[in-house]
């Protein structure tokens, strides 16, 4: 428990916004852009921007939890950071979780909380709010899952940064659908099966991520 804690810690301390390592901010700002810059596209039109904007919530989330993968686990593969801990007895799966977790901590309670003023920017109101952000509570996990997971399967490619993101948007295409489209079917079939993929993504996302880091080291 005290070795999770401590690479917790060190992963936090790494990807939360404000720390001192990265542009930690970057994901939380790009979000806040997409939904400021969104109205000036589409014009004042109330009943447009109320109709559409949960959607581009979405998007903008998708697009902001992209940004972090180039620094994900790339910097501690090369660093030979893997191995130190395997020679302890620490498996890749282990890592990836924790990193998992703290990857989601990084951006997705912060995406709820700028969720509050990029309503206000895109015009929904309260109720279409509220489906918005058990949405984003139930799909985050899934979308940081499927970052960890495109970013272990090209931690040892050249220019990795820009492939991921191409892998990323069709992987979380199902994501998108059934949370974005929870906002005009009533809410729960979308949001259940939103939380069921994303369940199913963390759940897979250490051992494929540890595969990955575990073939790219012995390459």
């Amino acid at each position: 428990m005290s070795t999770i804690a401590t690479l917790l810690k060190r992963d936090l301390a790494a990807l939360l916004p404000g720390s001192a390592k990265g542009n930690s901010l970057l994901p939380l700002l790009f979000f806040l852009a997409v939904a400021m810059l969104y109205p000036f596209a589409v014009g004042p039109d109330a009943a447009l921007l109320g109709a559409t904007g949960g959607g581009v919530i979405w998007v903008a989330a998708l697009l902001a939890a992209i940004l972090p993968l180039d620094r994900l686990l790339a910097p501690d593969v090369e660093s030979g950071f893997f191995d130190q801990w395997a020679l302890r007895g620490i498996a890749e799966e282990v890592i990836v979780a924790v990193r998992l977790l703290a990857h989601w901590l990084s951006f997705g309670p912060f995406i709820m909380l700028a969720a509050l003023p990029a309503s206000a920017l895109v015009g929904i109101d309260n109720a279409t709010l509220h489906t918005v952000l058990l949405g984003l509570l139930a799909g985050t996990p899934g979308l940081a899952a499927i970052g960890i997971i495109i970013a272990s399967v090209t931690v040892g490619i050249k220019g990795n940064a820009a492939l991921s993101g191409l892998l990323v948007i069709p992987l979380a295409v199902p994501l998108l659908i059934f949370g974005a489209g929870s906002l005009s079917s009533g809410g729960e079939g979308g949001l259940a099966l939103t939380g069921a993929i994303s369940l199913a993504l963390v759940a897979m996302a250490p051992f494929a991520g540890g595969a990955a880091i575990r073939a790219s080291r012995e390459s």
